[in-house]
């Protein structure tokens, strides 16, 4: 506990119940002293809490607020569930827990206890909206800090890369029902994200410009998918509902939340295992790479904002590296055989006439 200055405003520092608790209080250091004298008794006396009422709020009454002042208003509908459905699983835990009583070691047990039940990336989102919220109710002033920020998260495997070859590819495509054939289709021809598929709206298409427009994506950035003529005449295809501007909707015309029904139907009917929606997205970029497109190129395409993303094709590639010396040889040399040829001509012109010596 202590009282320290900083730009003419001295503030009081103390502990409860193991949080480190840091106000600014006056310009007055006597008064900072005597707020501070009060706190320590609040403190000893168990009074504390009755004069910091903001703080004094329960996990499940914060998480409504929560879903409503932020997920509900700031994130797309389908992001709003996925909240909703983290928090629910998070209250299972945290219910009848005050905030402030939401300490590092309690999210520690909470990190043990759901990784026996679920992998180490479902761990991670669900701390990652923790943190979100109490990061709000930092901004709100219904907490000092944040407890998951001193809390390590899983370590991730993303190294997973499964993509079907060229022949799994038709047998698939050949084995969907009809209104999934168009979705596989735009999945495999332009590497599009499922959400980003099942959300599309007429309005984005350009078919004059074989351009897709996506406005909102993972990473929050506009993006434009070009269109192949396989991706376009599937798309001119699909029928247009009158009373909806999905390109993929029900015959209510509301846009399909999942497709997992058939796609799964799908794949045991081709004989495919161990096969997900989102390895069409890797599949995409492997036979990109396969197909001699540098890895560059697949980035845009892909709409990955950092280039490790992209590397873990780059094994696909049998003459990534043979390529990438090739370059090196043929910016400098400009045709290595007709230099060396070049080379041993000057010899020999500069070299004595021997047919002047008989």
């Amino acid at each position: 506990m202590g009282i320290l200055k900083r730009k003419d405003v001295y503030y009081i520092d103390y502990n409860y119940m193991g949080k480190r608790i840091r106000e600014a209080v006056s310009e007055s250091k006597k008064i900072a002293e005597a707020v501070l004298h009060k706190r320590k008794t609040e403190i000893a006396e168990g009074k504390f809490l009755d004069v910091r009422k903001e703080h004094n709020i329960k996990f499940e009454e914060f998480a409504k607020t929560y879903l409503e002042l932020h997920s509900n208003v700031n994130k797309r509908p389908r992001v709003a569930r996925r909240d909703f459905f983290l928090i629910n699983r998070l209250g299972e835990h945290f219910n009848g827990k005050r905030l402030y009583e939401i300490s590092p070691q309690s999210i520690e047990q909470y990190k043990a206890d759901r990784s026996k039940d679920v992998a180490p990336a479902t761990v991670n989102r669900e701390l990652a909206c923790l943190k979100c919220m109490f990061n709000k109710a930092i901004a709100w002033g219904k907490a000092h800090d944040n407890p998951v920020c001193k809390v390590k998260l899983f370590k991730e495997n993303n190294q997973r890369l499964r993509y079907l070859e060229k022949d799994e590819i038709k047998k698939l495509l050949d084995s969907a029902p009809e209104h999934l054939k168009p979705i596989l289709i735009v999945a495999v021809f332009t590497g599009m994200r499922k959400s980003e598929i099942l959300t599309l709206e007429w309005k984005n298409i350009s078919f004059e410009q074989d351009i897709i427009y996506l406005l909102q994506t993972k990473n929050g950035e506009r993006r434009e998918v070009l269109m192949n003529n396989t991706v376009k005449n599937a798309l001119l295809a699909v029928p247009k509902h009158k009373d909806s501007s999905y390109v993929f909707c029900h015959k209510n015309g509301k846009p399909y939340l999942n497709v997992r029904k058939s796609f799964d139907a799908t794949l045991i009917k081709c004989g495919i295992i161990g096969f997900r929606f989102h390895d069409l997205r890797h599949t995409f970029a492997s036979q990109l790479v396969m197909s001699g497109v540098d890895l560059k190129t697949v980035q845009e395409l892909m709409g990955h904002k950092m280039i490790e993303m992209t590397l873990r094709y780059s094994h696909l590639s049998p003459d990534h590296k043979k390529k990438a010396i090739a370059i090196l040889e043929n910016s400098i040399v400009s045709n290595p055989s007709q230099t060396l040829k070049t080379e041993e001509t000057n010899k020999i012109d500069n070299s004595p006439n021997l047919l002047q010596n008989v």
